[in-house]
């Protein structure tokens, strides 16, 4: 499942999230194997329905795990981040 951030960081930021719940990056175990992959794929297809795939843009995949990497939502999730360069700082 896929949906846009509620506090996006760039024009682009939506989270895919498995539906199976695994609580973070830092719990997988080879067990997860194919959620993993799953979660992979949707993020590269939201990245070309979204118009940011491609040699010529490019995207961001982050997963935060815990609270210093301030990963609110205790439920496995990967960032898909584009739209703009990711220079620092944003502009």
């Amino acid at each position: 499942m896929a949906f846009r951030d509620i506090a996006p960081q760039a024009p682009v930021h939506v989270l895919v999230v498995p539906r199976r719940h695994i609580v973070h990056a830092g719990a997988l175990g080879d067990e997860d194997a194919e959620d993993l992959s799953a979660l992979f794929a949707a993020a590269q297809a939201v990245a070309a329905a979204e118009g940011i795939a491609g040699d010529d843009r490019g995207y961001r995949l982050v997963m935060n795990v815990g609270a210093d990497a301030q990963n609110s939502v205790p439920h496995l999730h990967l960032h898909v981040i584009g739209g703009r360069s990711m220079t620092w700082p944003p502009g």
